[in-house]
């Protein structure tokens, strides 16, 4: 067995109250950047998992994040890259 890490990142849905995401594109307003349209706070997790090969890996974290890891009926998640330890 291979040990991968999977980075994945885990976001409010679209449309969804984000407080923290709100606070942030204000101070940046307030700050002068004001190409800043909207700003998500989520979580970045990275997962140090064993498998077969790097598909396999995903697989496993994809599971995780729909069975534990990521509120389906909040947030959203992507897998952002599989890498060989």
């Amino acid at each position: 067995m291979t040990r991968f890490r999977v980075s994945v990142h885990i976001i409010p849905r679209r449309g969804l109250l984000d407080p923290q995401g709100k606070a942030v594109t204000d101070a940046l307003h307030t700050l002068g950047f004001a190409g800043v349209g909207e700003v998500h706070v989520g979580r970045h997790l990275v997962i140090e998992t064993g498998a077969k090969d790097a598909s396999a890996a995903e697989a496993s974290v994809r599971t995780m994040c729909e069975r534990l890891l990521a509120n389906p009926v909040t947030e959203d998640f992507e897998i952002a890259g599989v890498v060989k330890e």
